[in-house]
C-alpha cells in the first residue's frame, strides 16, 4: 500500500477521485475536438493535453463560491473544475448560439462565465493578468476580498502585462495567485531561449512576494502549493507566483506542426510520464481505484463526451444580427 498523500492535506477520497474524473473528462473532450477538427467540423483547437494535473490540482484549492478565475486559453481542465461542462466546451468549439462563453463569437479557449466566477479572456496573451489584479483590487474595495487565480504559459511571463500586474499586486499585497503553466515551449521557442533565470518562479522576488516551482504533473503537489498560496492570500499576506512545470503533449494548436521544433523522442518520453497515467497509478496504489471503478469512470466520461458532441453539433448557430450584441449599447 503506497503512502496516502492526499488526506494529510485535507483532501478526501471522494475529492481525489473527482480530480481523476475531471482530468479524464478534459483529456477526452480535447481528444474529441482534435478528431472533429481533422474531420473539418470545427475550425480550431488549442489543447490542454498534458496540463490537466496542474489545472485541476490548482482549481481544488479555491472556494468556487466566492473566488474568481482569470484563466488562459489552455485551461479547459480548470474551468471544468469550476463548473463548466463538456457540453459547454463543445458548444464553444462548434461556435453555436448556446456557447456560454461568447454566444459563438469567440475562438475556443476564451472562457468566461458570470455563473462560475470566470472572467472572460481576450485573444492577446497575458491580458488576463492585469485583469485579475484589477479584480482583486475591486474585491478588496468592496470588502469581499476574493482570492483571484490567473494562469499563463511561461512565454507569457515575458510580456509586459505579467510584470506590470505582478508589480502592482506586490505593492498593494493583493490576493492574486499567479499560476504559470510552464509547458517548455512558447509555441516553438524552447524555455532556454525564453528566460535567463533558472525558473519563472525566480521572478517573484523582484515584486516582493514568494515564488515556488513545483511538479505540475502531480495534482496533489499542485493542490498543496496552491492551497498554501490561497490561505496566505486570504490572510492578507499578498500574492504568490507558482510555476507548475509540465509538458504540452500535442502541437501548440491544430494549426501547428511541432515536428519542426521538437523531436519525436522528446514527446514520446513526455507521454510516458502522462499525468493521468501517473495519477491513476497513485489512486490504485492507495486502494481507491479498482479496475471496475476505473472502467465505470471511463464509461461515464465517454457517454458525456458523446452526448456533448451530438448536442453541440445539432445546436443552432447564432443569427447574423447577434454579432453586434454586447458590442454596442442597445436602445431601451
Amino acid at each position: 500500500m503506497a503512502e496516502n498523500r492526499h488526506q494529510p492535506l485535507g483532501l478526501t477520497d471522494e475529492q481525489v477521485l473527482d480530480m481523476y474524473y475531471l482530468m479524464l473528462l478534459a483529456r477526452k473532450v480535447d481528444e474529441r475536438m482534435w478528431l472533429l477538427n481533422r474531420a473539418g467540423k470545427i475550425p480550431f483547437v488549442i489543447s490542454c493535453q498534458g496540463q490537466e494535473a496542474a489545472q485541476i490540482g490548482a482549481a481544488f484549492a479555491f472556494d468556487r463560491e466566492k473566488d474568481y478565475a482569470c484563466p488562459y486559453y489552455r485551461d479547459m481542465g480548470f474551468v471544468m473544475a469550476f463548473g463548466m461542462t463538456a457540453r459547454d466546451m463543445m458548444l464553444s468549439a462548434f461556435a453555436k448560439a448556446e456557447d456560454p462563453n461568447s454566444g459563438g463569437r469567440q475562438m475556443p479557449g476564451h472562457f468566461g462565465s458570470r455563473r462560475y466566477n470566470i472572467l472572460t479572456g481576450s485573444s492577446p496573451v497575458t491580458t488576463q493578468v492585469p485583469h485579475a489584479v484589477g479584480l482583486a483590487l475591486a474585491g478588496r474595495m468592496e470588502g469581499k476580498n476574493p482570492v483571484v487565480f490567473t494562469s499563463f504559459g511561461e512565454g507569457s511571463s515575458n510580456q509586459g502585462d505579467f510584470h506590470e500586474g505582478a508589480n502592482f499586486a506586490g505593492v498593494h499585497k493583493l490576493p492574486v495567485i499567479f499560476f504559470c503553466e510552464n509547458n517548455k515551449y512558447a509555441i516553438s521557442v524552447p524555455l532556454a531561449k525564453q528566460i535567463a533565470c533558472q525558473s519563472v518562479a525566480d521572478r517573484a522576488i523582484g515584486y516582493g512576494f514568494p515564488g515556488v516551482s513545483i511538479d505540475g504533473n502531480d495534482p496533489i503537489e499542485v493542490y498543496k502549493a496552491t492551497k498554501e498560496a490561497v490561505d496566505r492570500a486570504r490572510r492578507g499576506d499578498g500574492p504568490t507566483l507558482i510555476e507548475a512545470v509540465t509538458y504540452r503533449l500535442v502541437p501548440h494548436s491544430s494549426d501547428d506542426d511541432d515536428r519542426a521544433y521538437r523531436s519525436r523522442e522528446e514527446v514520446a518520453e513526455a507521454k510516458s510520464k502522462d499525468p493521468i497515467l501517473r495519477f491513476r497509478t497513485y489512486l490504485q496504489e492507495v486502494g481507491l481505484l479498482s479496475e471496475e471503478v476505473d472502467n465505470e469512470l471511463n464509461d461515464r466520461v465517454a457517454r458525456e463526451v458523446d452526448e456533448a458532441t451530438e448536442y453541440a453539433e445539432d445546436a443552432p448557430y447564432p443569427e447574423p444580427e447577434e454579432t453586434l450584441r454586447h458590442v454596442y449599447a442597445e436602445a431601451e
